[in-house]
């Protein structure tokens, strides 16, 4: 990090800036509300949501607390309403190009669109970066992308009663194949799916259906990789699978769904001058700070001994980098000491409801 020219009239000055609309970066702003700090949040996606919106939005989530499912759209709804009363300000569709560290301590912040941002304390909650889906490499392929070739899918509907070949042995390559295969609302004409082994890094549960569903002829299981494809009339008819006796077949379809899974690409996050390893964000364990004071990285992002990539284990990163914030944006409050959503009339006022009454 250099620092940059003086401060100028048309920076927005802020307490905070969250990169990263994610549930995590989303709940960010809300544990900041509560200690009365508000928040800018930047986001590359033109909605907030993060992974959850971008690859699964109608996918079931069963390990929010105190929810026993609900999908990434509802996930992302509620955290919105639930942050509604701190009026986070959002850039969405932009990215973080620079970040400079200026001489009193804050730090600026300009976007891919030109916005520019003083700040006194960064939260980085970007998932895993600016991820990218890995692809599926055959020489011309890629022309197909977005019509008939898709790394992730944004509305199950467009591929109800069409014949899916499915090319992945993950989570989401066995969720998606169970749902075409065996959901009456967005069921597929015929689902091929195509691992390179007999051997999944799914859940068991979702490869034993999977199988049920080959014995019973609803779907079918090949083994082998996907090594060229047909076309007639600019579309794609079928590709060619290769199969582990080395014989090449060719298997109709009109659409390929490829999930290889994502590939992390910290983009210009790597050149702030953090500690990284392995492409991910060095922090302590009691404030979550990276190896720049007042930066932190919450999330999956971040790295830690016993560093578990979970929702949840976000949300608890947040409540104490939030308490860490404050005591640098606010250094003449002294100790910031916890109080409790239930009892607290300060946190209620801050929140926009009406402290409850109890009984002795």
């Amino acid at each position: 990090m250099t620092t940059s020219p003086a401060p100028q009239s048309a920076w927005i000055e802020t307490d905070a800036v969250i990169v990263g609309a994610g549930p995590v970066g989303l709940f960010q702003v809300f544990e900041l509300g509560l200690l009365e700090i508000k928040a800018h949040v930047i986001d590359s996606l033109a909605y907030p949501g993060g992974q959850p919106i971008e690859l699964y939005p109608d996918k079931p989530i069963y390990d929010i607390p105190a929810i026993p499912v609900c999908t990434g759209k509802e996930l992302t709804d509620a955290l919105l309403k639930q942050i509604e009363p701190f009026g986070a300000t959002f850039h969405l569709g932009q990215t973080v190009t620079q970040v400079q560290r200026q001489d009193d301590g804050r730090f600026f912040v300009e976007t891919s669109k030109g916005t520019r941002l003083l700040t006194k304390t960064l939260f980085i909650a970007a998932g895993v970066g600016a991820f990218e889906p890995r692809t599926l490499k055959v020489e011309g392929l890629e022309r197909f992308e977005g019509s008939q070739l898709f790394y992730r899918v944004k509305n199950p509907a467009d591929f109800a009663g069409k014949n899916l070949l499915i090319v992945g042995g993950g989570d989401s390559a066995l969720d998606w194949t169970l749902q075409f295969a065996a959901d009456g609302t967005h069921r597929a004409e015929s689902v091929i799916l195509v691992h390179r082994r007999d051997g999944f890094k799914a859940a068991p549960a979702s490869v034993a259906k999977m199988r049920e569903l080959c014995d019973a002829y609803e779907m079918q299981f090949i083994v082998g990789q996907v090594t060229g494809f047909e076309e007639r009339e600019g579309r794609l008819v079928g590709a060619k699978v290769t199969g582990g006796d080395g014989v090449t077949r060719v298997v109709p379809t009109d659409a390929l769904l490829v999930f290889f899974g994502l590939s992390p690409k910290l983009g210009p996050i790597a050149d702030w001058g953090l500690q990284i390893e392995r492409k991910q964000l060095v922090v302590d364990t009691e404030k979550f700070s990276t190896s720049i004071p007042g930066i932190f990285a919450v999330g999956d992002i971040n790295t830690y001994p016993g560093k578990k990539k979970l929702i949840l284990s976000g949300f608890h990163e947040c409540a104490l980098a939030a308490f860490a914030a404050a005591a640098l944006i606010f250094p003449e409050k002294g100790k910031i000491h916890l109080q409790y959503t239930t009892t607290s009339p300060k946190l209620h006022k801050v929140l926009g409801v009406e402290s409850p009454v109890f009984d002795d």
